[in-house]
């Protein structure tokens, strides 16, 4: 197997250090929802509604210069009130921006992990409801059978067309993706 160009994952560092080992030339990518979820964790109740907002200016920005313009006011805004927090941040720096140097296309599957989880969260859940109820085959042929049945929701990487490029070493640095948000007011 060829060693992949990018890896994202969130704080396991059994993951990382294993990426470090077999594969060493492969870059990170740090999850942004689990490290939301951190950096919020060290905010009071009040103060995460707009944390949040300022950190998804960071990984909505359009290029990686805007993200880093918005990295900086962030840890210029909370790291005199919430040091632990913009520690949090900051100590992933570069892992939480390695999306900006691939095509745009992929950014939304770069990001993070959560596409992943979720296709799993349904053998999850069954497989802890089955506890001892089945063997051990049973237990993988109802894993596999789940597993099917989740693939007819998985959708087609966005930007399928750009992998060859990737993997030539073409660099993505000024590609510019807009952020779009879709609302449904019906």
């Amino acid at each position: 197997m060829n060693a992949p160009e990018l890896s994202i994952g969130d704080g396991a560092m059994g993951f990382w250090s294993t990426m470090e080992e077999v594969f060493p030339q492969t870059r990170y990518q740090r999850c942004w929802m689990h490290k939301t979820m951190n950096v919020l964790n060290c905010f009071p109740k009040s103060g995460q509604p707009k944390a949040k907002q300022a950190l998804h200016n960071i990984w909505q920005a359009a290029t990686r210069e805007e993200a880093e313009k918005a990295f900086d006011t962030f840890i210029r805004s909370y790291e005199d009130k919430y040091p632990k927090a913009t520690r949090c941040l900051e100590k992933d720096h570069e892992a939480l921006v390695s999306f900006y140097d691939f095509p745009a296309k992929h950014w939304q599957s770069l990001r993070t992990t959560n596409p992943i989880e979720s296709t799993f969260a349904t053998i999850r859940h069954r497989t802890k409801r089955s506890k001892g109820c089945l063997t051990r085959g049973g237990m993988l042929y109802m894993m596999f059978k789940l597993g099917l049945c989740a693939q007819n929701k998985w959708r087609r990487l966005r930007g399928f067309d750009e992998l060859a490029k990737v993997i030539n070493g073409i660099p993505f640095k000024k590609i510019v993706q807009p952020y779009v948000c879709n609302f449904d007011l019906g």
